[in-house]
């Protein structure tokens, strides 16, 4: 009688333990903005985008994007960390929690919208063609570039624009990626954010000889967060004191974006 009343004993503690460790293998934290204070900073995932997000020579990062999260952060008093991912992975990354937000000149497409929560709109752009600026008055127009070698950031809105036009490409995990390819002449032509165009390629930029033709859409950017995060709202209302206070304007003079900044 004693070993069974000890084996049920101990059956109840091994359940109760059971039950501990499922409980506390789930998310201890109400909200998104409770984890990252608790933690002390805001992940960002990005890749090496100019002017939005590029290295600065001592480690660090710099650009609109990079500046703006990195004052984002102090408003939620804590630091930021920049983690350069996979374009392809951001999603993933995101619900892992190997990031907290993507905060990378992103553009507000339907697949974005679905399978993440995003803020207000803050950019315009487009998805343009790159190609050698000695051949680029024979790709004006969209049946031209269809007989091209093209390379493209996988996952990005220009593979997507690239997809439904029925034009195949090969991936590359960055923009600055298929730029260099382009310019060495392993692929014809790239499809990149005009922004980064306006800041990485014609004269007197780090890709002289290449330079831009066809526009194959008009988008806008916005940072995505896990669904339903409330750091979504919190970046909202950043977004609108930043642009009332003229935060947002000088940042954007500052790397050249001041035209597409969308008023908050």
């Amino acid at each position: 009688m004693k070993k069974t009343m000890r084996r049920i004993a101990l059956m109840v503690v091994l359940a109760l333990m059971m039950t501990c460790f499922a409980a506390c293998g789930k998310s201890e934290y109400d909200s998104d903005l409770e984890y990252v204070q608790d933690k002390g900073k805001l992940v960002v995932g990005i890749t090496n985008f100019e002017p939005m997000d590029y290295p600065d020579g001592n480690g660090g990062w710099i650009g609109f994007d990079a500046d703006m999260a990195k004052a984002f952060a102090k408003s939620l008093g804590v630091e930021v960390e920049f983690v350069e991912i996979v374009w392809d992975n951001k999603v993933m990354e995101l619900d892992d929690k190997g990031i907290d937000c993507v905060w990378n000149g992103m553009t507000l497409t339907d697949a974005v919208k679905n399978a993440m929560s995003t803020s207000n709109a803050y950019c315009l752009n487009a998805q343009v063609v790159v190609v050698k600026s000695d051949v680029a008055d024979r790709y004006q127009d969209v049946e031209s570039i269809r007989s091209l070698n093209f390379v493209v950031e996988g996952g990005s809105a220009g593979a997507e624009e690239l997809e439904a036009l029925g034009i195949e490409y090969l991936p590359a995990d960055s923009q600055a990626d298929a730029l260099m390819e382009v310019s060495a002449g392993t692929s014809d032509a790239c499809v990149i954010d005009l922004l980064m165009a306006g800041a990485m390629i014609g004269e007197g930029t780090s890709y002289p000889n290449l330079t831009y033709t066809v526009s194959l859409n008009s988008e806008e950017y916005g940072v995505g967060f896990r669904k339903g995060s409330d750091l979504t709202q919190k970046l909202n209302e950043f977004f609108a004191a930043a642009y009332a206070d003229g935060t947002m304007q000088e940042l954007a003079q500052l790397y050249g974006v001041q035209e597409s900044v969308i008023a908050q």
